[in-house]
């Protein structure tokens, strides 16, 4: 990789399903919404997944189709991916390591207690911005403050729709990583064909580090 993109300086990453495990979470959205409701677990579950298929924000979509609240997310259920902090290690050896996420106030605190706030020099949060994802405005954002130029960097995150579709879109370069429930999406159009597919955090290492 590196004989072919020399001149990549920025390794961005989105946060969850990237590098947080959001499963427990999404589990306890769905018994909280559902409480007291005429719906099962599983009926809403499948809903969810199916619209997770279709590229959309699942949980959201289910959540409108049954006419039920949307629950608070729960971030003291996430948990880092395995591996997620010698894998950074690693990474900011070699690239300046940054963040791009749509993510609820104190996002910083919540890194720290992750222990990975410090392998970060940039981060670009909705909720300190007033910009989300997919807007290009928050990417191009995230560059201008970190003088890179679109070629310069890439995009790391698990959805088509969020992180790989807007970032190929100013230029730069993109990594899907199909974890959580946005591995069941399907590529639609080239834009929102990422230049690299993989499956977990580790395989980032033998692409960006060979």
């Amino acid at each position: 990789m590196k004989q072919d993109y020399q001149e990549i300086q920025w390794l961005f990453f989105d946060i969850g399903s990237t590098l947080v495990d959001e499963d427990k979470a999404y589990e306890a959205r769905i018994k909280t919404a559902i409480t007291g409701k005429d719906i099962s677990y599983q009926e809403f579950y499948d809903k969810m997944l199916s619209h997770f298929r279709k590229n959309k924000k699942g949980d959201l979509e289910a959540l409108s189709f049954y006419g039920l609240e949307r629950p608070a997310w729960r971030t003291d259920l996430e948990t880092l991916y395995p591996q997620t902090k010698e894998i950074l290690e690693q990474l900011g050896q070699e690239y300046k390591l940054g963040i791009i996420a749509n993510q609820l106030p104190g996002l910083e605190e919540r890194l720290k207690d992750f222990g990975i706030l410090d392998y970060f020099s940039a981060i670009f949060s909705s909720a300190e911005f007033g910009l989300a994802k997919p807007d290009p405005a928050i990417f191009r954002l995230a560059l201008q403050k970190t003088n890179c130029l679109p070629h310069q960097a890439i995009m790391i995150g698990d959805r088509l729709d969020n992180d790989i579709a807007p970032a190929k879109r100013i230029g730069m370069k993109t990594i899907w990583i199909k974890q959580g429930f946005s591995r069941l999406a399907q590529v639609k159009n080239l834009e929102e064909r990422a230049d690299w597919t993989v499956e977990k955090l580790t395989d980032l290492l033998p692409i960006l580090l060979s």
